[in-house]
């Protein structure tokens, strides 16, 4: 099951403005958007994290760093998510970013699903690797936890979402202690002169 954290009163008041904008949705480059009929709202938001790969090796019993990057609202049509709008933090603080659709909405929406039908109460959030092109559904499993703040928890859950990276599952759920090593070492950059010889 999921208990969802409240996004921050101005970023669901930027994109609810935005919504507002006739200009802001026909310039946006969402033809689903621009084509729904009827009302649309924002729903469902999660806090977008990105990786920190600054930080590659982390130590054993350590967690990676994260940090928030934004939040994310689907834009739910009469009967389905047809859009999402990101939010960015701003020196005046939050604030619309832009509107987007593509497959992660769809995958998104069925990652949800999937976490809902869960026995364990999970806070929902994005985590981001964006050197890898890929997204996930975080289950934090502190669900009065800031969402914010915290790193991946070892025994939180990660779900990609499809497109997955080569050899990843996509909507298959994953122990942050079982896919951190393989995103790391992904993550790693080649070494320089190949495999050091024997002393």
């Amino acid at each position: 099951m999921l208990r969802p954290s409240p996004a921050p009163a101005p970023a669901l008041r930027s994109v609810l403005a935005a919504l507002g904008s006739p200009t802001a949705v026909r310039e946006a480059r969402t033809p689903a958007l621009r084509a729904a009929q009827g009302p649309l709202s924002p729903e469902v938001p999660l806090p977008v994290h990105v990786l920190d790969v600054r930080d590659q090796v982390v130590p054993p019993g350590q967690a990676p760093r994260t940090r928030l990057a934004g939040w994310r609202f689907l834009i739910r049509g009469t009967d389905r998510a047809v859009a999402a709008a990101d939010t960015m933090v701003t020196l005046d603080g939050w604030s619309f970013s832009h509107f987007f659709e593509g497959p992660y909405i769809t995958a998104t929406e069925r990652a949800l699903l999937q976490a809902e039908s869960l026995p364990t109460a999970y806070q929902p959030r994005l985590l981001s690797v964006p050197e890898l092109y890929m997204l996930t559904l975080w289950l934090h499993g502190d669900t009065d936890a800031d969402p914010a703040s915290s790193s991946p928890d070892p025994a939180d859950l990660l779900v990609p979402l499809a497109p997955a990276p080569p050899g990843i599952a996509a909507h298959r759920p994953h122990r942050v202690a079982d896919l951190l090593p393989v995103l790391t070492l992904r993550l790693a950059p080649p070494p320089l002169f190949g495999t050091p010889a024997p002393a």
